[in-house]
């Protein structure tokens, strides 16, 4: 056993020297909405909070479409630094650039357009879509910033270069809060705005972040090998074609599973204000493991890609394992911490006891789903370094579509168990794709070996 542990101890260090910065780098994304939630619920009151969970549940899927997008260019990034070729992965960062922006421009008018008219026939009380819609606007407005931001994250980070990211997270997310809580309750002169403050704190962080990342990217020395090829005049339908074909599957990906998640949202808008404040309050908890959770699969794909660059398949396989074993321990430290503290975590949202007593029936089973959460966003994470993603794009449309939501709405509304039978569903989701996509990474990678193997004769 010791001796097991030692042979993949390179490949630990390695995984978490990278995945530091990734999982503070994504969490960053969860942590805006949860300061959101918290703020809002401490100085709004129940209502409000119930208007950012209708929101989140739908400017959620618009913006993971957008962060699917944009992740297209990691595992190239990762496979050409593999291959030692810098000029490619500066023209692919120059297709990237234009490809978020226009992405960007797309989903805001998405929202303008669609999302603010959904949102008035979604069945939910007509008091808290009140509350929803300005939010929702001013939130629209942050995704090019987002999208300009991304772009040059996720460049970074297909390099290996994690810790710039998570800095200028860390700082933005400082700053949201701040801004969140002067606009929210109104300090310093500043009228109280409610939950249309905490949108504009979104915006402005979102800008100031774009604005630091773009000039570090571009500005520092450690890039200059990369950058010295940058031209951003430079479009080409080749890239642009293989940036989509990963990004969006990636984001259909994300769609599936956040969509399932904001239809829970939606249903359980249906029981009572209640259950939907309680179900936001859980899912932020469930959330912020789930980024991390997310920053290991981010690593996996970095160090996956840039094995399949350099067609190490020895290498790639150990990454792949240690990946899945760090999210099983990660997820496991989580879970008993949900289950121990799972009377006391939904305070730090709001002191509304009807809504902490259900929130905390559902961490127990958010304790459970996230073991299999964790495996299944890995697995995904160790198929996109390998550049596959076209069938696990079906698997997530499956588990979430074909069998999370819908036993989700059988137990929950049809057997009258509450929002409890809606998150047993989607935790029977979350198993399946987890399941699914373990098997994929098993198929694909014995077909890589035969591949590389036939290739040498």
């Amino acid at each position: 056993m010791l001796g097991k542990f030692k042979t993949f101890k390179p490949y630990y260090k390695s995984t978490i020297v990278l995945a530091g910065p990734v999982v503070i780098s994504q969490l960053g994304h969860t942590l805006v909405h949860t300061a959101d939630s918290v703020i809002v619920g401490h100085f709004a009151g129940t209502i409000p909070l119930a208007a950012v969970s209708l929101v989140n549940a739908v400017f959620m899927i618009v913006m993971v479409v957008g962060l699917g997008i944009a992740y297209g260019i990691t595992p190239l990034i990762a496979q050409e630094n593999g291959r030692d070729n810098r000029k490619e992965c500066a023209v692919l960062l120059s297709n990237s650039f234009w490809l978020n922006i226009i992405t960007g421009v797309l989903l805001f008018c998405l929202v303008y357009f669609g999302s603010m008219l959904a949102i008035d026939h979604l069945n939910q009380d007509p008091a808290v879509v009140k509350e929803a819609k300005p939010y929702l606007l001013i939130l629209s407005l942050s995704m090019l910033p987002l999208m300009v931001f991304s772009t040059f994250k996720q460049f970074a980070e297909g390099l290996g270069f994690t810790k710039q990211a998570m800095n200028v997270t860390i700082w933005g997310n400082v700053l949201n809060i701040i801004l969140a809580i002067i606009f929210v309750k109104g300090m310093f002169g500043i009228t109280p705005m409610g939950v249309k403050g905490v949108g504009y704190s979104t915006l402005i962080d979102r800008i100031l972040m774009m604005s630091v990342m773009m000039t570090y990217v571009l500005r520092s020395k450690k890039f200059n090998g990369y950058i010295q090829h940058f031209k951003i005049t430079v479009i080409d339908r080749v890239r642009l074609g293989k940036i989509l074909r990963i990004g969006a599957p990636v984001a259909m990906q994300y769609v599936f599973e956040i969509g399932a998640f904001a239809g829970a949202s939606l249903l359980a808008g249906t029981i009572s204000a209640t259950a939907q404040a309680s179900h936001q309050v859980a899912i932020q908890l469930a959330a912020m493991t789930y980024m991390m959770a997310s920053g290991i699969a981010a690593a996996a794909t970095i160090k996956v890609g840039n094995s399949y660059g350099n067609r190490n398949l020895f290498r790639l396989e150990r990454f792949a394992i240690t990946s899945y074993q760090l999210v099983l321990l990660f997820m496991l430290i989580t879970a008993s911490l949900f289950a121990i503290f799972n009377n006391y975590l939904p305070y730090i949202f709001t002191s509304d006891k009807a809504v902490v007593v259900i929130a905390a029936q559902l961490l127990i089973i958010a304790g459970l789903f996230q073991l299999f959460d964790g495996t299944q966003v890995v697995g995904l994470g160790v198929l996109r370094g390998m550049g596959d993603v076209n069938i696990p794009t079906i698997i997530t449309f499956v588990a979430y579509w074909i069998i999370g939501l819908p036993s989700g709405y059988v137990m929950g509304i049809l057997f009258d168990w509450g929002i409890k039978g809606i998150w047993y569903g989607l935790t029977l989701g979350l198993l399946t794709s987890s399941l699914l996509l373990y098997f994929r990474f098993q198929l694909v990678i014995k077909k890589k070996k035969l591949q590389f193997e036939n290739s040498k004769l």
